[in-house]
């Protein structure tokens, strides 16, 4: 326990040493590359910066991150798409596009507000997709607040998180607020 502690204050002090933009950076750079750890940085972040400072950083570098990568691959979808898959392919491809193109805004701010989506993932999918960019931006601000704060204070091992009934009644909660303000904004918005 002792070396884990040492660990997590090396990197914290890394992180404080390298200013706001390192932290930043390494929050945007997610957004990118799946393999690197959303909550750890999150945990980091509020560990150098404080709570709300880590958090704002935290949700600043992922929107814009998720946004700039939504772009790549919506851009890459109508120009690539076409030419690299058969035509077969190319229509089943097409179909589920067109299924996931109806989701509703609520649930893509459900989805992106689960702790353990794959922001990669869901900024691929919806850029491919061509989910609109409104839809996706506010699912974004409103979906990512909940996770980030989920990650910045609740950032235990998947295992305690799911087994410890404060971390599910926390994350369900959160769930819930963000699902209650997608409602509001489409409504006010009209982003279905």
């Amino acid at each position: 326990m002792e070396a884990v502690n040492t660990f997590v204050d090396f990197c914290t002090n890394f992180i404080s040493d390298g200013g706001l933009l390192f932290g930043f950076l390494l929050i945007f750079l997610e957004s990118f590359l799946p393999i690197l750890p959303l909550g750890v940085f999150v945990a980091l972040n509020v560990n150098a910066f404080g709570g709300v400072i880590g958090i704002c950083l935290s949700w600043v570098a992922t929107c814009l991150g998720c946004f700039i990568s939504y772009l790549f691959f919506s851009f890459l979808s109508q120009n690539l798409l076409h030419k690299i898959l058969s035509k077969k392919t190319l229509e089943k491809v097409e179909r589920a596009i067109d299924k996931f193109q109806k989701i509703s805004f609520s649930n893509l701010v459900l989805v992106v507000a689960l702790p353990f989506t794959p922001a990669f993932l869901v900024n691929i999918v919806c850029g491919i997709a061509r989910v609109s960019r409104r839809k996706f931006l506010f699912s974004i601000f409103i979906g990512k607040v909940s996770m980030l704060i989920f990650w910045g204070y609740v950032s235990k091992s998947l295992i305690e998180s799911m087994t410890d009934i404060n971390t599910i009644i926390i994350v369900s909660l959160m769930l819930l607020v963000a699902y209650m303000v997608s409602k509001i904004v489409s409504k006010r918005v009209d982003l279905d």
